[in-house]
């Protein structure tokens, strides 16, 4: 059985497990997910241990291996033009798109006031972004070991970046001894991904498994509808990037999905694309693109690249406000797409960090900052999609920068 069966399998069986453990009036084994659900934080753990060593070795060895700051420069650059065009388009889809779908709820009167309520004392401004003054300043990290421990991924990266340009000016023995040391991290941190990829059914299963059983059957048939059309738009444009690797990257379509399919899952089931980087690069490595692309373009896609994000939260937005009553004109659909997308490159690479960003727009807009906890109440799935859909994107557009870099 092929890894990526094997890791649906576990999903699989962690889902009905879960749904069908849910349904049982087992008093007695009530704490069988809490007993479970350590497995699989072991297991995500195992991954994030690997993360920081693996991204510092990899865009060290992809910028002082090419002996060329030109090149690097020229990547990035072509990184940051893909990844700005397809949050456009991102955006502009769910705009087009969203508003005549949500605008087909039938939304129950009794119903949105009982939501309303249920969410009037959630404390939304706990988890606010910085001020943009301080986020930009923290890009230069004053201690890089300690980002490293904070996992401040986006300032590491720009040390680690600065610091690979630095060594090009060196004399070439030095720089040999260092990329030499950086590239055997790197090979090494790619043996413990192998070992711990092969765990990777167990602790799917350990982190579906509670999820499924504690989560219950939703009674508000509005929120589920919401979770359908929102997962459906994030599914579609996804599918949408098949056809880019396949005609721009020149990889087969085969090839590419089956490849693809173990990092998709790892990013559904953990909400995470840092989680999920690993298996990126071993994705990148089966589809047989060069390490010296991967490992400048994917660092950057993982720390600024949100492709689905702005249609999940553009789609929330417009929900919360047709839940309180609010019309939006065409201007302020097309406004709240826009804001969004852009904050889409300062929201935090965590679980639901793109919600982070909701605040600052609603308040800047009007819009009923309390509506962002229905958000909350539904995003665990919803950031599912959104991560898969993210995973899916940095490893398309490294797929083509590979082909036109070739």
């Amino acid at each position: 059985m092929s890894s990526s069966a094997r890791i649906l399998l576990g999903l699989a069986l962690g889902l009905l497990g879960g749904i069908g453990f849910s349904l049982l009036d087992a008093s007695s084994a009530s704490k069988l997910p809490s007993m479970i659900e350590p497995i699989g934080t072991l297991w995500v753990n195992a991954i994030r241990m690997t993360v920081i060593p693996l991204l510092m070795a990899l865009m060290i060895t992809a910028i002082a291996g090419q002996g060329n700051t030109g090149i690097v420069a020229q990547l990035g650059g072509k990184a940051m033009a893909w990844f700005i065009s397809m949050i456009v388009a991102s955006s502009l889809f769910c705009f087009l798109v969203a508003p005549p779908l949500i605008a087909m709820l039938s939304i129950d009167p009794e119903a949105s006031r009982t939501l309303l309520e249920s969410t009037a004392t959630e404390n939304i401004g706990s988890s606010e972004l910085p001020p943009f003054r301080d986020w930009l300043v923290a890009l230069i990290p004053i201690n890089p070991v300690r980002a490293a421990a904070d996992n401040a991924v986006l300032p590491l990266m720009v040390f680690t970046g600065l610091f690979s340009m630095a060594l090009l000016t060196i004399k070439a023995e030095q720089r040999t001894h260092l990329v030499g040391f950086f590239s055997a991290i790197k090979e090494t941190m790619f043996v413990l991904i192998a070992w711990i990829m092969r765990l990777a059914p167990i602790g799917i299963f350990a982190l579906v498994f509670p999820l499924a059983a504690t989560l219950g059957v939703s009674a508000i048939s509005v929120l589920a509808s919401f979770i359908v059309i929102v997962c459906a738009l994030i599914t579609a444009f996804t599918l949408a990037l098949y056809p880019l690797a396949v005609y721009i990257g020149k990889i087969k379509l085969r090839d590419f999905a089956r490849a693809l399919a173990p990092a998709q899952i790892i990013g559904f089931s953990t909400r995470s694309s840092l989680a999920a980087l690993p298996a990126c690069f071993t994705a990148t490595e089966t589809l047989g693109i060069s390490n010296k692309v991967s490992g400048v373009v994917l660092p950057i896609a993982v720390t600024l690249f949100k492709f689905a994000s702005p249609i999940a939260r553009t789609a929330g937005t417009y929900f919360v406000a047709s839940l309180y009553g609010i019309d939006l004109t065409n201007y302020e659909l097309f406004i709240i797409a826009a804001a969004i997308g852009l904050f889409s490159f300062y929201s935090p690479a965590i679980p639901s960090g793109g919600l982070l960003i909701m605040a600052p727009v609603y308040i800047s807009l009007g819009l009923p900052v309390q509506g962002i906890g229905i958000l909350i109440a539904v995003d665990l799935i919803v950031d599912m999609f959104i991560t898969a859909a993210n995973v899916s994107a940095n490893v398309t557009v490294t797929a083509i920068l590979s082909k036109k870099a070739a």
